[in-house]
């Protein structure tokens, strides 16, 4: 691979990782993830993703920013409104980057399951354990 291809190709990954990492620390404060929760069921304006929240609405506006800045939702305008609608994308990379580890995930889980049946197996009956609890 030339060197200006390698270039471009580790920019890519970098800018990838970059995205990735603005998204999750947009996910990281509760009340943003749950502003994204209040659009799943439709695009609202500032005052409405407000209304559930003790907060001034500049406190909801710099919330709406960074999930904004992250990609998380979009603003549109109607009259003199601009609601807000979540946009999936960035949510996908996230999926797509955490799908890469399910293999590994599964297998772990996997491994902790044969752990228990074997301490199950290996756990001394008591007398007083009836046949059926004995078999499960």
């Amino acid at each position: 691979m030339p060197p200006s291809a390698a270039t471009a190709v580790i920019q890519n990954r970098l800018d990838e990782a970059d995205r990735l990492s603005e998204t999750f620390a947009a996910l990281a404060n509760s009340t943003r993830r749950a502003i994204l929760g209040q659009l799943m069921h439709g695009a609202a304006t500032v005052n409405d993703l407000a209304a559930p929240f003790d907060m001034t609405l500049p406190a909801i506006s710099k919330h709406i920013k960074v999930l904004e800045r992250a990609g998380l939702i979009t603003r549109g305008r109607q009259a003199q409104f601009r609601p807000c609608a979540i946009d999936g994308a960035p949510l996908l990379e996230v999926a797509t980057w955490a799908e890469q580890y399910r293999a590994i995930w599964e297998g772990r889980f996997d491994r902790m399951a044969d752990y228990l049946e074997v301490l199950q197996l290996d756990r001394p009956q008591s007398p007083h354990t009836s046949e059926a609890q004995q078999k499960n």
